[in-house]
């Protein structure tokens, strides 16, 4: 029986699960959208708020931690037909996605599901994205009870003449 066991097995061994949630994770920083199965994403989804989370802090401490759970992974690009190293995984999470994030309290992954499935297996593939890129944040909304009290006083003015 599986009572209190959390997270899914994804039909894999602990080792392979742990590399396998290290890999979407660091790809999914390094090019900020990925595609994927749904379980595969949502499984990935709350390691890396954790992880950006920690970038967010941006202490000496959190950058280890994220260097322990995530380790740090070279990214390359390519200039005129060759490989050069652009950074670190981590460097990125720390000095361009935590800074991103510092006024949004949490949230910072998307799930969209894709219309195609599968080849091999018809499982559902999803998208898993960083928000915010390219919009902006929300502006909170102003409490009702703030707006409502106003027009009640305005009201009882008429009662009185």
């Amino acid at each position: 029986m599986r009572h209190r066991i959390a997270g899914r097995q994804l039909n894999r061994t602990c080792q392979h699960r742990l590399a396998l949630r290290r890999n979407l994770v660091a790809s999914l920083f390094e090019h900020e959208t990925i595609s994927t199965t749904l379980p595969k994403a949502k499984e990935v989804r709350g390691f890396a708020e954790k992880l950006i989370t920690l970038a967010r802090k941006g202490t000496l401490a959190a950058r280890r931690r994220a260097i322990a759970l995530l380790s740090d992974r070279a990214i390359f690009k390519q200039e005129d037909g060759e490989q050069v190293k652009a950074g670190t995984v981590i460097g990125k999470l720390f000095s361009e996605l935590g800074p991103r994030y510092l006024d949004r309290p949490g949230g910072y992954t998307r799930i969209m599901r894709l219309a195609k499935r599968r080849l091999g297996d018809n499982g559902q593939v999803v998208l898993l994205q960083l928000v915010g890129k390219d919009e902006p944040a929300k502006p909170k909304k102003k409490a009702k009870s703030a707006e409502a009290a106003p027009e009640s006083t305005a009201g009882a003015g008429k009662n009185d003449a």
